[in-house]
């Protein structure tokens, strides 16, 4: 028999929303594959939080269906394969808690009370904290962090329960060019080592300029997607 097919973590299909002044979003279709970087572009108001709060179930659509892993986003439960770093997450930072109890705080949605972390959650806790360079500052409180190490201790908080989808909604706003460069070496792992799919919501092109395999530009209440990717090379003949 052949192999199923790969399922998409995330689908939309022609969706639409708004609110009372009117439609943000009008039929908008919009799949993201497994291991894809898919980048998410346009001008302030143009829909793109909009779009991905959609894409999360945070908002309800007007009409259309939106799909987690083949599954109606309003039955989906498997939540710990989601990843989700919303825009300004590193508000949060005057919260008195350390970069390893940020991380920790992650296994929460499956958790089971009373049980001892398992060797598993112990190496996956170890990978990101490593991943996202983090190792010397897992005492720090997060209050006493730059914008960037507080941005990169929230996306190891998402990466800990290893989800196969992730979404940053402007991860490089207030961040520093040296946080910039491990983010770009640590997304770059999670889509061609890990295989996950990355949805990377952003105005600054130069933060995933090079990563991106197709770019989603929102504007006028629709989308329009360019493909990123080079173009196969022509093998001679003759």
């Amino acid at each position: 028999m052949p192999a199923p097919a790969p399922v998409c973590p995330l689908e939309l299909d022609a969706v639409s929303f708004g609110y009372n002044r009117g439609l943000v979003l009008c039929d908008v279709s919009l799949s993201v594959g497994q291991g894809e970087f898919v980048a998410v572009v346009g001008p302030n108001g143009s829909g793109k939080t909009t779009l991905m709060k959609l894409g999360l179930g945070l908002l309800a659509p007007g009409a259309g269906q939106v799909r987690l892993f083949g599954e109606d986003v309003t039955s989906f439960r498997r939540w710990w394969q989601v990843g989700y770093v919303p825009q300004r997450a590193a508000a949060r930072s005057a919260l008195p808690v350390s970069v390893e109890e940020v991380v920790l705080s992650g296994l929460a949605a499956r958790a089971r009370p009373f049980r001892r972390r398992s060797p598993e959650a112990t190496a996956r806790i170890e990978h990101v904290v490593e991943l996202l360079g983090l190792e010397g500052l897992r005492r720090s409180r997060l209050a006493e962090l730059s914008g960037g190490q507080q941005q990169r201790a929230l996306i190891a908080r998402a990466l800990v329960t290893a989800p196969r989808l992730l979404v940053l909604d402007e991860p490089t706003t207030g961040v520093d060019a040296g946080a910039r460069t491990v983010l770009r070496g640590s997304l770059q792992h999670l889509v061609e080592v890990e295989g996950m799919a990355v949805v990377y919501v952003s105005h600054d092109p130069e933060g995933f300029s090079g990563l991106a395999q197709r770019v989603v530009e929102v504007d006028g209440g629709g989308i329009r997607v360019r493909d990123e990717r080079p173009a196969p090379r022509s093998v001679a003949t003759g």
